[in-house]
């Protein structure tokens, strides 16, 4: 393995970006175009794969961060479900009823819509995970999830169903000439 795949590895495990690994590991090299198909190539490179691999085993040592653990937290915030934090319930309340003085006279009942929040001790600690914040604010209590779409995403792209290699869009547009232009 050379010491430019090394380098390359080495950014390449930065961020997983293998067109900007390519254009750093080989600077001579300034086209995006260029960058991403020879980045593409050496990530089919066995020697490179193996190197890879070799430091995402030593980087998942080190933080104590494993690929399952990453993947069990976006699960959870993926698919929490807004009504495990919060529902949405019809009540009827007393309401007074006022004469023209402005007196109570009596009261009658009134359906009411209400919304009831989940005490965070009867979350579960995958739907704990899920929240990005709890605060009281002016309006009230306000419960704040994480991004669930930018979790399915990541989600996805784990599992390799959103490769843009995949995506084989094609606009074609017949045009017909058509003269009919008469003197």
């Amino acid at each position: 393995m050379t010491d430019a795949q090394k380098r390359f590895c080495d950014e390449y495990l930065i961020d997983l970006n293998a067109t900007r690994a390519y254009k750093v590991a080989y600077s001579r090299c300034k086209k995006d175009e260029t960058a991403n198909v020879n980045g593409s190539k050496l990530l089919r490179n066995t020697k490179v794969q193996e190197y890879i691999s070799k430091k995402q085993k030593e980087i998942e040592k080190r933080t104590e961060i494993t690929q399952d653990m990453i993947i069990k937290e976006l699960s959870a915030i993926a698919f929490s479900k807004a009504s495990d934090y919060a529902k949405v319930k019809k009540t009827k309340k007393r309401v007074p009823v006022f004469n023209e003085e402005g007196d109570v006279i009596n009261y009658k009942s009134k359906e009411c819509i209400e919304v009831e929040l989940t005490p965070t001790d009867d979350l579960s600690d995958e739907q704990k995970r899920a929240l990005s914040g709890i605060k009281e604010g002016k309006y009230g209590i306000q419960v704040d999830s994480c991004d669930k779409v930018k979790a399915l995403e990541l989600l996805g792209k784990h599992l390799g169903m959103f490769n843009d290699v995949n995506l084989n869009m094609k606009n074609t547009m017949q045009v017909e000439l058509v003269d009919d232009v008469h003197d």
